[in-house]
């Protein structure tokens, strides 16, 4: 009876999804917005399209927008009147030629200039309202005044109608059919082309017809006043077609197979299936609901090749779908169990059987039996270890005791009502079976040995080497070493004497370590995983240990770890998982690979009888194929380089060399560089890792977290190659070349031009004093000849030739006040001032966003990782730009954040030396005269002022 009842619970969910889905509900989708503040020149989007390299382009109301998932770059439409510079369409033709239809006529893209150029604006001198490439040379293109078609250079027009202004020649979309022919939708209706003869035929309909897309033998056009309306084009008749719920079809477009995808003005957006003929799922704006769409007025809709939903709106920028490489799966049992947004704890796997253990409560499930069964009325609900024993499992709770579940009952019960701390209580940490079918039970009173149901031993402070306090782990390792981790370090139960020992470790050990877990490899490796500080790694004699630190790990909590089939290692942190091939390679994963919470529990992971490798997130349970890992995780688009500037400013696009698209030349005074990279797999910026080096300059590969930029500062003359890739992902990388002049050979040019003018002013001056002599008298003569130049005119003529004129010259005023040291310091190393406005509004936006002023720690290398700005250009920002010193401008941060916190009601009750060290002063003495400095007066002073 209990299994029927389940039964029709399981088909009723699964009808009420069904329904749910053909009512067209909105799904669950993560949108992300692009506005003015994100660097939009425009908020009305006419128009979205993605080229064959993965940028995004916007069509706006007054310019063209390159999207690369992290900045926009902006080509302004050009034109006498304000009004008449809305883009309409964009196409791209062979050699990744980016054409631009709009107000204005037809614009192409220009890669030398980097400027938006008319085509044949005598010609073409109509706004052209779509366009449609053939993937090759051919571009058609739709206007006001009837069909071009450009080819080879040459443009071809074409008139479905002798009368340039009839409605007929008012073409507004573009399609063509799997046997060549063109059809048009215009604003009289559906205009066929024979390409081979240029044929026309025409189909007229009531309402102007707007953009058109086809599936099989049907065209799909949208109007302003009917919905959709759908064409067959073998038996050329209309007909009305699904009713999206609002008149005014802004956007129309098709995966090719089945779907429809339709942008309403008015109704938000619709996808339909032509098959099932209804709308299959919607999107609209809820007032309150922050994860809908933020308007329902959309102007341009595209779902990309790689399933990507960007939507234009009137007067309000982009929304997009976030890119999720499927590589996670969240666990659910459609439709009564989702573990969507539940903190998973524990858990316990066997055969189809499920035990999952949350901070809410207790699951089980077997899918083979389709059984369910969930309990919420224990003693403590927090769920914090398990394991599956001899047929049954083991429950631990935070502060209710342990628990037996039956799985072929479904009955839960008490573990042993007898032994009330800790079993009915306490906290049960951990529980864990060895080899020699003993069950081991870690907890707030000590450690627990049970077998046949029967307590063997209880092993506390006062009866063995175990020190006081909770037993957080137990792990026994190949050797039949047990490995108890307490509070206060570890400790091992030698099986063989059948005691607990702590006097068996070698110095340099862990042991001293509060350890959260063990864990042993294929290769009888021991990894332990300690509450604070990096991953130590060790041989089971203990004979050889060390400490395995990575730039991608450093302060991270770590939390679990498992080895899958092909022996690389899963950790998860407090700050994402990373896959270490117990080498040097370690690969992140977060949001972006399907996890819904880069925090993960300490949970220890499984892995099933499929090498599917199982892990508790702080929003789920997620899971992962390992045999997908190589397909799932291939980049759809090598790394692109978005932009390069050079000393502040953007490069000029002259630089590029047309020979070698992928090189900068760059003279001997463009020492200051800053390149911007995207992946283009547009996630979130800060979910981005990067790995890159500069050869010429280093070696070794720099991890990149959450930036797509690099910065380099005065570069020597040389030549360098760029490399930057997505960490772990080889084939994504992208080389720049990068080649600075040598200020020699500048050098060598200066002395040239000078040599030139002393020898033509000398020569001419000779000339000259010799027609003087001639008109002299001669007794005056032989003085003149005898005049030579004094020494002082000798010493400044070498100087000139030398190349050290000026360097006595005096100093100007603000100059004399530099120290020699400052001087010496920064004179080959200047950085400009547009660089430190850059490096200042970096800074202030660090400092708002991480506050890492409050660690007393702080040392410029730190800010220098933080912003991705050399340790050097900061230096000389603090001194030469801002004129003071690094401490000075972090003690400032400070000083505020006390007066923001001695306000705040949350930290009333703090002492003055305990508010200062939150704020990030390392003693009172240097948090009384920082203040001092800042203020002008004492923080006693301070707060009487507040008190008055």
């Amino acid at each position: 009876m209990r299994e029927q009842i389940k039964t029709i619970i399981v088909m009723v969910g699964i009808l009420l999804l069904a329904v749910l889905q053909a009512a067209g509900m909105p799904s669950l989708h993560n949108f992300r917005s692009l506005s003015v503040s994100d660097g939009l020149s425009d908020l009305v989007v006419n128009a979205c399209y993605k080229d064959r390299q993965g940028f995004v382009w916007f069509g706006t109301n007054v310019s063209l927008e390159r999207f690369d998932g992290v900045r926009l770059k902006h080509y302004l439409i050009k034109g006498k009147s304000e009004n008449l510079k809305r883009v309409y369409a964009i196409a791209e033709t062979q050699g990744n030629e980016l054409w631009v239809g709009a107000d204005v006529g037809l614009l192409r893209l220009d890669k030398a200039s980097d400027q938006l150029v008319a085509i044949d604006p005598t010609q073409i001198d109509t706004p052209v309202y779509c366009l449609l490439s053939d993937g090759k040379e051919t571009l058609y293109i739709g206007t006001r005044k009837g069909l071009f078609i450009y080819q080879a250079g040459k443009l071809e027009h074409l008139l479905p109608d002798k009368n340039v202004f009839s409605q007929w020649n008012e073409v507004r979309g573009l399609n063509q059919d799997a046997n060549g022919r063109l059809w048009m939708t215009t604003s009289k209706g559906v205009v066929r082309v024979e390409l081979a003869n240029k044929k026309v035929e025409t189909y007229p309909y009531r309402s102007p017809l707007y953009s058109v897309t086809s599936v099989g033998d049907t065209l799909y056009a949208g109007t302003m006043n009917e919905g959709i309306v759908a064409f067959d084009m073998r038996t050329a008749e209309f007909r009305n077609y699904v009713d999206v719920g609002c008149s005014v079809i802004s956007s129309l477009s098709t995966d090719g197979k089945d779907l429809l995808y339709v942008g309403t003005d008015g109704n938000g957006v619709h996808i339909v299936s032509v098959s099932q003929g209804k709308v299959i799922k919607s999107f609209r704006h809820e007032t309150g609901n922050g994860s809908s769409i933020r308007s329902n007025s959309v102007y341009s809709l595209l779902v990309d090749r790689d399933g990507l939903m960007w939507i234009g709106f009137y007067q309000l920028g982009v929304d997009y779908t976030l890119y999720k490489s499927g590589l996670f799966t969240t666990y659910k049992y459609p439709p009564v169990f989702d573990t969507q947004d539940m903190p998973v704890r524990t858990i316990a796997f066997h055969g189809e059987e499920k035990l999952i253990g949350s901070r809410d409560g207790l699951y089980f499930i077997n899918q083979g039996k389709k059984i369910f069964q969930s309990f919420h009325r224990l003693r403590a609900n927090m769920i914090i270890s398990s394991c599956y024993f001899e047929g049954k499992y083991y429950i631990g709770t935070y502060g209710g005791g342990m628990y037996v579940f039956n799985p072929e009952t479904l009955e839960l019960s008490d573990f042993d009502p007898n032994t009330r701390n800790p079993f009915l209580s306490g906290h049960i940490f951990c529980i864990r079976a060895d080899a020699e079918g003993n069950l081991w039970i870690g907890t707030s009173a000590g450690l627990f040995r049970y077998r046949g149901g029967k307590q063997e031993a209880h092993y506390t402070s006062a009866n063995s080497k175990l020190p006081e306090g909770n037993i957080y782990e137990i792990f026994f390792d190949s050797s039949r070493k047990g490995w108890i981790c307490t509070e206060k370090g570890l400790c091992i139960w030698d099986a063989s004497s059948e005691s607990i020992k702590s006097d068996v470790f070698p110095e340099g050990f862990i042991h001293k370590e509060k350890v959260r877990v063990v864990y042993e490899d294929s290769r009888h490796n021991l990894y332990f995983l300690p509450e604070k500080g990096t991953l130590f790694v060790s041989d089971l004699s203990m004979s050889r240990f060390n400490r395995y630190s990575h730039a991608l790990l450093q302060d991270k909590a770590l939390m679990s770890i498992i080895e899958d089939n092909e022996g690389w290692l899963w950790l998860t942190t407090n700050n994402g998982i990373y896959r270490y091939d117990k080498k040097d390679v370690v690969m992140p994963y977060n949001l972006t690979d399907g996890i819904l919470s880069p925090i993960f529990i300490n949970c220890f992971p499984v892995k099933d009888e499929q090498g599917v490798l199982w892990f508790g997130n702080s929003k789920g349970l997620v899971y992962l194929d390992i045999r997908q890992i190589k397909a799932l995780q291939k980049p759809p688009y090598k790394l692109a380089i978005s932009d390069v500037w050079v000393n502040g400013k953007p490069v000029a696009s002259e630089v590029w060399n047309t020979g070698r698209p992928d090189e900068v030349r760059l003279d001997e005074a463009q020492t200051s560089l800053t390149i911007q990279f995207s992946a283009l797999n547009y996630t979130d910026p800060s979910n981005m890792f990067y790995e890159y080096k500069l050869e010429g300059a280093e070696d070794d590969w720099n991890p990149l977290i959450g930036k797509s930029f690099v910065s380099f500062y005065n570069l020597p003359s040389g030549d360098y190659t760029f490399r930057v890739r997505s960490i772990g992902l080889p084939d994504t990388e992208t080389v720049l070349a990068l080649q600075i002049g040598s200020p020699i050979g500048a050098w060598l040019y200066t002395v040239v031009c000078l040599g030139i003018l002393i020898v033509g002013g000398g020569t001419s001056f000779h000339l000259w004093r010799k027609r003087k002599l001639r008109s002299l008298p001669i007794a005056v003569q032989p003085v003149l000849e005898h005049v030579v130049p004094d020494a002082d005119n000798r010493e400044v003529l070498q100087s000139i030739m030398d190349g050290s004129l000026g360097a006595e010259m005096p100093l100007l005023a603000d100059e004399e006040e530099e120290t020699k040291e400052e001087k010496e310091k920064y004179k080959a190393s200047k950085v400009s001032t547009e660089e430190c406005r850059r490096i200042q509004k970096m800074l202030e936006d660090a400092m708002r966003k991480a506050k890492p002023y409050r660690n007393p720690d702080l040392k410029i290398a730190d800010l220098a990782t933080l912003t991705g700005v050399t340790s050097h250009a900061l230096s000389y920002f603090f001194n030469q730009y801002l004129k003071k010193s690094y401490y000075d401008y972090i003690n400032e941060y400070r000083v505020e954040e006390f007066k923001r916190l001695v306000v705040d009601e949350q930290y009333a009750k703090y002492t003055l030396e305990a508010l200062a060290e939150v704020c990030g002063f390392s003693s009172r003495a240097s948090f009384f005269r920082s203040f001092k400095k800042v203020a002008g007066i004492t923080p006693n002073e301070y707060i009487k002022q507040l008190s008055r």
